[in-house]
């Protein structure tokens, strides 16, 4: 590596990736830290990949919608009126206000800045007072499409026209999660958050579940075996492990009227990161989710959201269940967030320096792969 080369964290991070397993070593502080690298991965990364926004089972009725920025596209996803989740700009074509904020349900998009109005697939339907322009033609003006697609409930959307279809890029991981059946899962909160930390600690922090005796020692640490954890190798777009639960732990095993799970699967949750920064924890009872983006190289945007598998949605005791599991889900947050806080102060300070990684941190070692591919 040259003398330039070892002051550009770019450069550094292709060096860490290209180290075999066996000598694998954590990521460049500055990787982290740098302001460059961050709108690097803003343009080469969230601007090109697939984003997840969310549950489909959140947008149950036509009109309903939620919002979400996307490398700096406002963007609408939406259940349209033939029943299909579609995605659009959420920019109008007169003055380029942004249309729609947070979630909700709408018959028709207004504009709240000059009341122009669009239908649910786009098309503009209304806008007062612009007969007298020649430019004008409201047939045929309609808000830009954005790619989008639902895959095992999960609503994803890309600003490349050239991006994989979902389904063909996480095919295997479908086979590798297929007996939980995640589609069916029924998603019962959804929130959003800043953190101050770096979106990829955070995403490193999900993948791992090495530091789970320490750091989550209060919550879920008693109940999970580190030492039986199932670490395959990453896959271009995903990484994966499986780890077992004490079946003490009821909410993260199988529904006893559960007849479709069988041996380890009634007690195996699988952990898993869909590239760049989508992390799923899927249990045989419950699921959760953070879905992060970079605000800052210290700051991080996340969606926080789970639910239940059918058989405890349905269970005669599921209110006071999803309060239990919400309870817990939100305890492990506040050790987590104290965690990747403390971990972007470390990784921010003059002496931090990059050293090496357990075994058991091989998801992270397929991350910076990843990573050094994309950028």
């Amino acid at each position: 590596m040259t003398r330039m080369d070892a002051l550009d964290p770019i450069a550094e991070l292709k060096a860490t990736a290209a180290r075999p397993f066996s000598q694998a070593m954590a990521m460049p502080p500055a990787i982290y830290t740098s302001e460059a690298v961050c709108a690097a991965e803003k343009d080469r990364i969230f601007a090109r990949d697939w984003i997840c926004v969310g549950r489909a089972s959140r947008l149950a009725k036509p009109g309903d919608y939620l919002t979400y920025d996307l490398a700096g596209q406002p963007v609408i996803v939406l259940r349209d009126k033939a029943g299909e989740i579609r995605a659009m700009s959420n920019v109008c074509l007169h003055r380029m206000s942004t249309l729609l904020t947070g979630t909700g349900r709408r018959k028709v998009i207004t504009c709240p800045y000059h009341a122009w109005m669009y239908d649910l697939d786009g098309s503009l339907i209304d806008a007062s007072f612009m007969d007298r322009n020649e430019c004008f033609h409201r047939e045929g003006m309609k808000l830009p499409a954005i790619r989008c697609e639902v895959w095992l409930g999960w609503i994803f959307v890309t600003l490349s026209p050239e991006a994989e279809p979902v389904a063909a890029r996480l095919a295997k991981l479908a086979e590798e999660i297929a007996p939980f059946g995640m589609a069916d899962y029924v998603e019962f909160f959804r929130e959003e958050h800043v953190w101050d930390t770096n979106w990829k600690v955070l995403a490193e922090n999900f993948m791992e579940s090495y530091h789970l005796p320490a750091c989550h020692a209060a919550t879920i640490g008693g109940v999970s075996n580190i030492a039986d954890f199932d670490l395959p190798e990453g896959e271009p777009a995903y990484n994966i492990h499986f780890i077992s639960k004490d079946p003490k732990f009821r909410l993260a095993c199988a529904h006893p009227s559960n007849t479709t799970l069988t041996g380890e699967w009634r007690t195996r949750n699988a952990i898993f990161s869909v590239y760049p920064s989508l992390m799923i924890t899927v249990t045989p009872g419950y699921f959760w989710y953070l879905s992060m983006q970079p605000v800052t190289a210290g700051q991080v945007h996340i969606i926080f959201g789970g639910g239940f598998s059918p058989d405890f949605a349905a269970d005669p005791e599921a209110e006071s269940l999803i309060a239990e599991v919400k309870a817990l889900l939100d305890a492990v947050n506040v050790e987590d967030r104290g965690c990747t806080e403390r971990v972007f102060r470390g990784v921010s300070s003059r002496l931090a320096a990059a050293g090496p990684m357990s075994h058991l941190e091989r998801p992270l070692y397929d991350f910076a792969r990843y990573l050094a591919e994309r950028l």
